[in-house]
């Protein structure tokens, strides 16, 4: 049965005391774990993209705010595909998440949820994000169909390349083609720079991410961008949060935004020159921390597109 599962506790790193772990029915807590729905973080990640994108969109169509409806789609369809990647990346992991210290405890190598149950709830959490994505004109919703073909192969690729990040930049990205797209029914190059900017912030705040398996990683064979940085992690970063904000004032060019979009990219390069400033790469819990704080550059630049927008629009 699909309810039929055994609590054995919460996942390593996730935040908490989260009501995922304290209010939610134990017989469901095991699949909240399975969309990481108790680790917020990545449905934010995945979620800038869209809201970006949405927001240059309105700065180029002189609308003066974003679509809220997209807004509520978009934050709707990001929780639900986060949850099924996760899901599906657990489903094709199991084997390596039972041997690194920080994985062992997910739902499905903890017993807590069996293979056949975590399929059943991919396919449910698809069936919400098919319903999000009808939403849309034709042209997004082939976009967000498309989107499929990075989400599957990047579980993959920390067997075969030292870049997976780079892939799941591929993946977690794709929103900066989905906002515009919703509002214009086609793409132009600000989204197509957005989208190679947000490759390069993607890359960038998952090593710092992977520092937390390295040991583990190197032992089991799993390739990424921490092992290959290694001690130039601190440089590497500068390099691809350089590329990302040189990309993602190009993009806000493109689409003809003013002072405050600029402002907001570079009030978020502070932010980004504190994560390498602060960053030690030895530090696990210190890297998590860095990672979780990619939420706050998010707010920074849409605030300043949506500020832009506005102002533009007065």
């Amino acid at each position: 049965m699909l309810f039929s599962t055994r609590d054995t506790g919460p996942v390593a790193d996730a935040v908490k005391r989260h009501w995922v772990d304290t209010r939610l029915p134990a017989s469901l807590r095991p699949y909240a774990r399975l969309a990481r729905w108790e680790r917020p973080i990545g449905w934010w990640l995945l979620l800038w993209p869209c809201l970006w994108s949405a927001a240059l969109a309105a700065i180029a169509a002189g609308n003066g705010w974003p679509n809220p409806w997209h807004v509520v789609l978009f934050l709707v369809g990001a929780i639900a595909m986060r949850g099924a990647g996760c899901t599906y990346n657990d489903l094709v992991d199991v084997d390596i998440d039972s041997k690194v210290e920080r994985t062992r405890s997910r739902p499905i190598p903890a017993g807590q949820v069996t293979r056949f149950q975590a399929k059943i709830f991919l396919v449910l959490q698809c069936l919400v994000g098919l319903i999000v994505l009808l939403q849309f004109n034709l042209f997004t919703i082939a976009l967000g169909v498309a989107s499929l073909v990075p989400v599957a192969i990047y579980p993959f690729m920390k067997r075969f390349t030292n870049w997976p990040q780079l892939f799941l930049g591929f993946a977690f990205s794709w929103g900066a083609f989905m906002g515009w797209a919703a509002e214009f029914g086609h793409l132009s190059w600000a989204p197509i720079i957005l989208y190679a900017g947000g490759i390069c912030w993607t890359i960038g705040y998952d090593t710092i991410y992977a520092h937390q398996d390295k040991e583990d990683d190197a032992l089991v064979g799993v390739k990424s961008t921490a092992r290959l940085f290694g001690n130039r992690t601190k440089p590497a970063l500068i390099v691809l949060y350089a590329l990302a904000t040189v990309l993602f004032m190009l993009a806000a060019s493109l689409a003809d935004a003013g002072p405050a979009a600029f402002a907001g990219i570079l009030l978020g390069v502070l932010h980004l020159g504190w994560q390498v400033v602060t960053l030690d790469i030895d530090d696990g819990d210190q890297c998590l921390k860095l990672f979780r704080s990619n939420t706050t550059y998010g707010w920074i630049l849409f605030a300043g597109f949506v500020a832009d927008a506005l102002i533009g629009w007065l």
